[in-house]
């Protein structure tokens, strides 16, 4: 209640302090303070008579709370004055744990004693109390004195303070120096983390297995906003030092560059430079923190993205998650905290419409680790059992110490050790080793101290992954400015870009469980946490709607609109009921509405009716942005929710009719048209994966569904082919099957077949990857409309979906395709029995893989590392074999896993081509060998172990080496 006091909570006032009839008596006393009044005859205070008991029971928690910040400041000074008269050594890069306690309770003990001094009714409880005290026991409370002339005594706190600690400068000056070789490398610019690629997991490849560490860890993922409160407040305290020494001069400079205020508890702030503001006028924090957010959040999303498909690496590089988060977290607390704050607005520096992204990738990597924990621990189990008793082994070696002074070494690390198992927080070893009379000084041996802060980190690893995660990204500080927690989340809302990444302000909401203060025990019930529960409901209030509700609203929804845009365009076609309106004169003059008049994006394609050709994608596209950023420009100067409009318009383009009947651009068929006739060209393909995600885009979801039936259909057509030429060479094709260990007659046997089945498997295989880059592209084009992308595919359809058909439909990855399914089994041959569909499913997967290994004469089958592909698209039966398999073998209800098995059996037929010396039959071989690697690593069906098995692993690391090499001398 003290500290709401403290903070300006007008909910925390005691009831005497407001209330009318005892006003005069409390100003009073206050006048007064700390002199006690008692004489019966003042009628000011004779209304306190009738009161005294109440306002002893009432007062009595606040005059106690008061008397403990007294007593805390009583053992505060005891402990200073200890450390100095022991002659305590302090390097936060030595003895981390020591120097970090010691600097946080001196910052702790300065932010009390402030807060302090801003609580304005101090006077009238304190003095209010003891007056009801002396009224019923006859004399003042025992504490009152001293109380009584602490409060007077830090009026101004800071310079009470500042005369306080000059017999602690030593050792405070000392522990603050400490920083200056690790605040400077952590208040680096954006430009200095790109340039040394800091947080990248993947800049130096042949170290990305190697353990992330330093020979201060800890101190890498040091809060930087709790070194800057160290800094001020510490060198406020101990002036003096900052015009004797350079060092703390430039460690001073540099964090009142960083910060205009710093917190003192939750929302309040201290500010730090308002009385040299004309100083500092020039030296604004905002561009720097600005840059390093944008840094941050490409860097994040790297991480996040290395670590989700690789979380063997949390392991190795745990450090550089923490770090991370830690970066991350300083400087979204140090948005919230100026933008809040800042005396002089300036909006550029203090708006960040983009913090959702950067809080999103938080959430990432703080999943990640939680997700992994057992894996990061066992990696620790596994490296402190070994690493770091061979490093100590060696250090005990290298240090010039007698066998005593050995002895101690390692009775100091195992007892320390033995402390850490039990969580003491301040291990009492270290502490030991750092006074003047330690019979081993840690000052003298340094190298102990870093191995022991290392391997502190590595035990963290083991036991505390949850306590790193709070101590590196806590953000519960958000419950404290809800205001501004709201506003990030609504501009996060209206804009399209970052709308993706609103589940970020929702997961923040999880945060608040730790928003109770440790000292602060009664918060558990009281307003603190019921406030917090209320800004969670606000925000799951305001989030969009969750993606299975949507389902159902959203036809509604589109009714709704379409319903109102029909009745506003009726009523301005008739007057009366039934009668026409006579048009106005200067009607064609008025200003039009641009909900009415999509047409002008149908004009953008640039249709010829005589060609029957249609711009690109691409153009479109920037035609498009191009048009929306003009409209946007319309919301500097009129009120209109232009967000809304660009939401209607595009939503309606994905319909092949708008709410008016006009046709949109989903009547155009550009992909098909141009696909199937290039489908074989190298050149084409660049052109798709150029233009694959701007039609996305440009299409919409609804757009997307109608083209990828149209692509079904045109597989199903090329697979009934296929079966065809299955059918004519059944009997072939059975005698293969069954002598897949007989070189000499598979060779005779596949001459009697004939051609065409991988020209068309190849056919399959590209429009197989057309779509695929469709689904990823429609991850993104939910940003274009503020919804689900699975929402937005889905739309209408309200049928039961199984997993496969919903995952499809937001755009992810299947192991089974249910449209490939669909396409497949519509498929109806006469006089043909399921028995027979079958085996011809299964002939078609021999065919192919004993026809492979004519694709070695091709002079287009070289394969190119710049694009990693064939230049004849041949990479793309990777796909065709897996996809057409796992449909076929599903519809049919065969075991895909036993068929693709099988297919690897067949595909070994690649082997005799090794043994060709025909330089024209074998030219292209290790780029055909290259294949079966890409058709294992496609599958979820299949191991490279099964691979191995069939074809030696020894072959494709040769092809790999191959392939490459003549890259390299082709370029040259």
């Amino acid at each position: 209640g003290v500290l709401n006091l403290a903070c300006g909570d007008p909910k925390a006032k005691p009831s005497y302090l407001i209330d009318k009839n005892l006003e005069s008596a409390v100003k009073f006393i206050v006048r007064k303070f700390p002199a006690v009044e008692t004489r019966n005859n003042n009628q000011q205070l004779a209304q306190l008579q009738k009161e005294k008991s109440e306002i002893l029971k009432n007062l009595a928690l606040y005059y106690f709370t008061f008397v403990d910040v007294m007593e805390f400041k009583d053992h505060v000074c005891e402990l200073l004055n200890t450390i100095d008269a022991c002659q305590v050594f302090f390097d936060i890069t030595v003895n981390f744990d020591l120097t970090k306690n010691y600097l946080d309770l001196v910052v702790t003990y300065t932010n009390l004693m402030m807060l302090l001094s801003r609580i304005e009714e101090r006077k009238a409880i304190i003095g209010l109390y003891n007056y009801a005290h002396e009224m019923t026991h006859g004399s003042s409370d025992r504490e009152y004195p001293r109380l009584g002339q602490m409060i007077v005594d830090y009026e101004n706190p800071l310079k009470k303070m500042m005369e306080e600690f000059v017999p602690h400068g030593k050792s405070l000056s000392d522990a603050l120096l400490s920083l200056q070789m690790v605040y400077p490398r952590r208040n680096l610019s954006a430009d200095q983390w790109r340039n040394a690629q800091l947080l990248s997991l993947i800049s130096a490849p042949s170290t990305m297995l190697n353990p992330a560490q330093s020979d201060t860890m800890p101190c890498e993922y040091l809060s930087l906003d709790t070194m800057e409160k160290w800094i001020v407040f510490g060198f406020i305290l101990c002036h003096g030092v900052l015009n004797s020494d350079q060092s703390a001069l430039s460690l001073w400079k540099l964090a009142l560059q960083s910060s205009t205020c710093l917190c003192l508890f939750r929302d309040e702030v201290f500010h730090i430079h308002k009385a040299a503001e004309d100083l500092f006028i020039n030296i604004r924090g905002g561009l720097m923190h600005r840059e390093r957010r944008k840094f941050l959040r490409s860097a994040l999303k790297e991480l996040a993205t290395v670590l989700s498909d690789q979380p063997g690496l949390l392991g190795p590089k745990a450090l550089f998650v923490f770090m991370a988060l830690s970066f991350a977290r300083d400087e979204i607390i140090w948005l919230l905290r100026h933008a809040d704050n800042i005396q002089k607005k300036s909006t550029d520096d203090f708006i960040d419409k983009h913090i959702a992204e950067l809080i999103f990738y938080m959430e990432e990597l703080r999943a990640h680790v939680r997700k992994y924990g057992p894996v990061m621990q066992r990696y620790y189990v596994q490296y402190l059992s070994g690493f770091d008793a061979v490093v100590l082994n060696e250090l005990v070696q290298n240090l010039s110490v007698c066998p005593e002074d050995e002895s101690i070494i390692m009775s100091s690390f195992v007892n320390t050790m033995t402390s850490l198992s039990v969580k003491q927080g301040i291990q009492p070893n270290t502490a030991y080793t750092s006074v003047s009379k330690a019979s081993l000084g840690i000052a003298d041996h340094r190298e102990l101290g870093k191995m022991m802060n290392t391997i502190i980190f590595h035990t963290k690893m083991v036991d505390s992954l949850v306590e790193m995660l709070v101590e590196t990204s806590d953000l519960s500080i958000f419950c404290f400015y809800s205001r501004a927690f709201e506003k990030m989340f609504q501009q996060c809302l209206e804009l399209p870009s970052q709308s993706r990444h609103s589940i970020s302000f929702p997961l923040l909401c999880t945060h608040f469980m730790s928003c109770t203060h440790e000292l602060c025990p009664e918060e558990v019930s009281s307003d603190v946490t019921t406030e917090s529960q209320n800004l969670t409901v606000s925000i799951l209030k305001g989030f969009p709607v969750p993606p299975v509700l949507l389902l159902q609203l959203l036809p509604k929804h589109c009714a709704k609109t379409i319903s109102q845009a029909v009745n506003k365009k009726s009523k301005k076609q008739t007057g009366k009921k039934g009668e026409p309106e006579r048009e106005k004169p200067g009607v064609e003059s008025m200003r039009k509405n641009r909900l009415l008049v999509t047409k002008s994006i149908v004009g953008m394609t640039m249709y010829n009716q005589a060609t029957q050709e249609i711009a690109k994608p691409s153009e479109l596209l920037t035609s498009v942005r191009a048009y929306m950023t003009v409209l946007q420009s319309i919301e500097n100067y009129v009120q209109i929710d232009i967000t809304r409009v660009f939401n209607n318009v595009l939503l309606q383009q994905t319909q092949h009719l708008d709410s008016h009947g006009e046709p949109t651009i989903t009547i155009f068929n550009y992909s098909n048209n141009i696909f199937f006739g290039h489908s074989q060209t190298y050149s084409y393909i660049l052109f798709i994966l150029s233009e694959m995600r701007s039609l996305s885009e440009l299409l919409g979801p609804y757009g997307m569904k109608f083209l990828s039936e149209s692509l079904m259909w045109h597989i199903s057509s090329q697979v009934a082919e296929l079966k065809k030429l299955v059918v004519d060479n059944v009997e072939v094709l059975t005698q293969m099957r069954t002598s897949f260990d007989k070189p000499e007659q598979m060779a005779a046997l596949f001459k009697k077949l004939s051609c065409g089945v991988l020209k068309r498997m190849t056919i399959i295989g590209v429009i197989l990857s057309f779509r695929s880059l469709a689904q990823e592209a429609l991850r993104d084009v939910s940003s274009l409309f503020n919804l689900p992308s699975a929402v937005l595919f889905s739309g209408l359809k309200l049928v039961a979906m199984n997993v496969y058909e919903l995952s499809s439909a937001a755009g992810l990855p299947c192991e089974i395709d249910p449209a490939l399914v669909v396409a497949l089994s519509s498929q109806k041959s006469e006089n043909i029995s399921p028995e027979e569909e079958y085996k011809i499913a299964c002939l078609l997967m021999v065919f192919v893989a004993v026809s492979m290994p004519t694709l070695a004469s091709n002079v287009m089958s070289q394969y190119s590392p710049a694009i990693e592909g064939h230049c004849n698209n041949i990479h793309c039966l990777a796909k065709a074999v897996n996809q057409i398999a796992a449909a076929l073998f599903t519809i049919h209800k065969g075991s895909i896993e036993d068929r693709l098995k099988e297919f690897l059996l067949a595909s070994s037929s690649l082997l005799k081509i090794g043994q060709e010396t025909d330089k024209i039959t074998t030219r292209n071989r290790e780029s055909v060998y290259l294949l079966l690697d890409m058709i294992v690593q496609e599958s979820p069906f299949l191991t490279m172990d099964l691979l191995e098995s069939c074809f030696p692993y020894v072959l494709l690391r040769n092809a790999y080496h191959a392939v490459y090499k003549q890259s390299v001398s082709s370029s040259t």
